[in-house]
C-alpha cells in the first residue's frame, strides 16, 4: 500500500467530534482512532484537532500532533494554516465534522473523501428529494419549514402524526413526533428560541420495521459489510433500539435494499462511509422499501459491525478516500457474506443517574451505552444482549400495562405472554377492559387523579409488580402522569419498558429455554 498523494506534503489533518452528550460520540473516536492508524500505517503524517478529553483520539501518542481546539470554523482554519496539510477528513467526526465542511471548501481547502457538495446534497431536503426521484427511490412526504405558521400548514398538508427534526441533526437531538397542532406549535417555540440557520424538517411519519446499511464506497464499487434490523419499529432512535446482524428480510425486499442502497452511494458520489436507514411500510399493496435518510459520514453502528462482520471498515473507507479501489483492497462489490451467526446490539441506559428525564423512548437518542450479543440463533443473541444490557429475567410477579389508544390492538397478545407464564396482570382501565375482552383476569389499578389513595403509584410502591410497560404519551412536562409512573419505576428500581416491541422481545426471552447459566459462550473468532 502506497499513498496516493505523491507530494512532498503528507500532512493531514482529523477533525474529532468535539465535546458531546453522554452516550454519544464514542462510534466517532473509534473511527478517527481507526483513520489515524490507516493513515500512519500509509505513511502520513497525521494531526488531529479535537476538544474532548474522554476520548481516545485526545491521547498524547494517538495521532502525531493533538490540537486540544475547539472545533469552530475560526479554530480549525488557524489549525490548517501552520498545518498546511494536503487535506482534511471530516467523515468521521459526526455531526460536528460534517457541519464544517460546506465553510471549510469554501476557504479552499481540500475535504479527502466524498465532497461537501455531496455531503450537502445528501442534507439538504429538496436536492436529495430529486436524487431519491432520478434514482426511484421512495420516501416518507416530507417539507421543510422556518417559521411556525409553515410548520402548521406543511404538517395539515401532510397529515399527522409527523416527524419533525433539524437538519444536520445527531443524535436525534430536537427531534420529536408531533401528533397534533400544539405539539408543532411547542416544539418550534423551542427550535426558534435558540436561532436556525437550517430549515425543520417535517416527515410523515411511517410506522414500520427499520433497517440500516453501512456502505463502503471508493466512487466505482460499493461494499455493504451488513445490513442491520432493528427490533423496535420506527419513531424509535436507532441508538436505543435493538439492533440485529444479519436482519432476515423476504428475497425481494433484501435484494432492492442492496441495490438502492449501491445506486445511492455512487449517486452521491462517496468516496469512505455511508449510513443509509430505511423502513418496510405495507400501505395495504403490500410491504414496500421507502428511504429515512442518508450520512455520509461514520455511525453508531460502525464499531459494532466491523467486529462483527470482520469487515475493517474505518480501514478499507480511510484508502478509498485516498483514492485506492475496494477490488485492489481483496473486497468486490455488494452485500458481504452472511455470517452463520448472529449478533446484537442492545442499548444502556443510565436513567437511575439522571433526573427528571423521561424514560419514554422516541426520536431523540437516550441511550449511555450498549452491549453485544452473539450466538448461533437470533433468540439466544437476544438473550445474551438483554442480559449484558442489565434486564432482569423474573419468572414470576406483577406487570402493569399502561398503554397508549395506538398499542390496544397488540396489548391481548402481550399481555397473554406474560400471563401463561404464570405472571399477575394489572392494568389502567382503558388497558384492563382490553385484556378482559380477550378472556385474561386482570386487576384494575387506577390512576392518581382517579384515586388518590389507592393508584398506580401506591402500586409500584407495594413490591407486588416487577415489570412495567408504558408506551402512553411521551412527555416534554415532566409533571404528566405517564412521566411520574416511569420515574418511580427506575426509583423502585423496576424494569420499565416504554415500546411493545421490546416488551414483546422481553416476554420471549422469558419464555425461551435460555439462562444465564445455559446460554453458550462465543469465540467471535472461531465461531462456526
Amino acid at each position: 500500500m502506497t499513498p496516493t498523494d505523491t507530494a512532498s506534503n503528507k500532512n493531514i489533518v482529523v477533525l474529532g467530534s468535539g465535546p458531546i452528550r453522554i452516550g454519544q460520540g464514542i462510534e466517532f473516536d473509534y473511527a478517527s482512532v481507526q483513520c489515524v492508524q490507516a493513515l500512519k500505517k500509509l505513511g502520513y503524517k497525521v494531526a488531529i484537532i479535537n476538544n474532548n478529553p474522554e476520548t481516545v483520539s485526545t491521547d498524547f501518542d494517538t495521532a502525531d500532533r493533538l490540537y486540544f481546539e475547539p472545533l469552530t470554523p475560526v479554530d480549525v482554519m488557524n489549525v490548517l494554516k501552520v498545518e498546511k496539510p494536503l487535506g482534511v477528513v471530516v467523515a468521521f467526526g459526526g455531526g460536528t465534522a460534517i457541519k464544517l465542511a460546506k465553510y471549510l471548501d469554501s476557504q479552499g481547502v481540500k475535504i479527502l473523501g466524498t465532497s461537501a457538495d455531496a455531503i450537502d446534497l445528501a442534507e439538504d431536503r429538496e436536492r436529495f428529494e430529486e436524487l431519491c426521484d432520478r434514482l426511484n427511490i421512495k420516501r416518507p412526504k416530507g417539507l421543510t419549514v422556518f417559521t411556525e405558521a409553515e410548520a402548521l400548514e406543511a404538517a395539515a398538508r401532510i397529515t399527522y402524526p409527523v416527524l419533525m427534526r433539524p437538519s444536520y441533526v445527531l443524535g436525534g437531538q430536537n427531534m420529536i413526533i408531533a401528533r397534533n397542532n400544539a405539539d408543532v406549535k411547542e416544539y418550534m417555540k423551542i427550535i426558534l428560541r435558540g436561532g436556525i440557520e437550517n430549515p425543520v424538517l417535517i416527515d410523515k411519519y411511517m410506522e414500520g420495521k427499520e433497517l440500516e446499511v453501512d456502505c463502503i464506497c471508493d466512487g466505482q464499487d460499493v461494499l455493504i459489510p451488513g445490513i442491520m434490523e432493528h427490533v423496535e419499529r420506527t419513531g424509535i432512535h436507532s441508538g436505543d433500539s435493538i439492533a440485529v446482524y444479519p436482519g432476515t428480510f423476504a428475497p425481494e425486499i433484501e435484494q432492492k435494499i442492496i441495490r438502492q442502497s449501491t445506486d445511492l452511494a455512487l449517486a452521491l458520489g462517496t468516496k469512505g462511509l455511508t449510513n443509509i436507514q430505511y423502513l418496510i411500510y405495507d400501505d395495504g399493496s403490500g410491504p414496500d422499501l421507502y428511504i429515512i435518510e442518508a450520512n455520509p459520514r461514520s455511525s453508531r453502528t460502525v464499531p459494532y459491525l466491523s467486529k462483527v462482520s470482520g469487515v475493517p471498515m474505518i480501514e478499507l473507507a480511510t484508502r478509498a478516500m485516498l483514492g485506492e479501489k475496494l477490488c485492489d483492497m481483496g473486497y468486490g462489490t455488494g452485500l458481504y457474506k452472511k455470517p452463520n451467526y448472529f449478533a446484537v446490539k442492545v442499548p444502556v441506559f443510565s436513567f437511575e443517574k439522571l433526573m427528571d428525564v423521561d424514560t419514554h423512548l422516541g426520536p431523540e437518542m437516550k441511550s449511555t451505552g450498549e452491549v453485544l450479543g452473539i450466538a448461533a440463533t437470533r433468540e439466544e443473541a437476544i438473550f445474551k444482549g438483554m442480559a449484558a444490557a442489565g434486564w432482569r429475567f423474573y419468572k414470576e410477579g406483577g406487570i402493569l400495562f399502561s398503554v397508549r389508544e395506538s398499542d390496544l390492538p397488540e396489548l391481548p397478545a402481550l399481555a397473554k405472554k406474560f400471563y401463561d407464564m404464570g405472571f399477575t396482570l394489572y392494568a389502567t382501565s382503558g388497558n384492563a377492559t382490553t385484556i378482559e375482552r380477550s378472556g385474561m383476569p386482570v386487576t384494575h389499578v387506577a390512576k392518581v387523579h382517579e384515586d388518590y389513595n389507592d393508584n398506580v403509584m401506591t402500586l409500584l410502591e407495594s413490591g407486588k409488580v416487577v415489570y412495567v410497560v408504558s408506551t402512553s404519551s411521551k412527555g416534554r412536562d415532566p409533571v404528566a402522569e405517564s412521566v411520574k409512573l416511569r420515574r418511580l419505576a427506575v426509583e423502585r428500581d423496576i424494569d420499565c419498558l416504554t415500546a411493545i416491541d421490546t416488551a414483546n422481545a422481553l416476554a420471549d426471552c422469558l419464555a425461551s429455554p435460555y439462562s444465564l447459566e445455559n446460554s453458550s459462550l462465543v469465540d467471535i473468532n472461531h465461531f462456526a
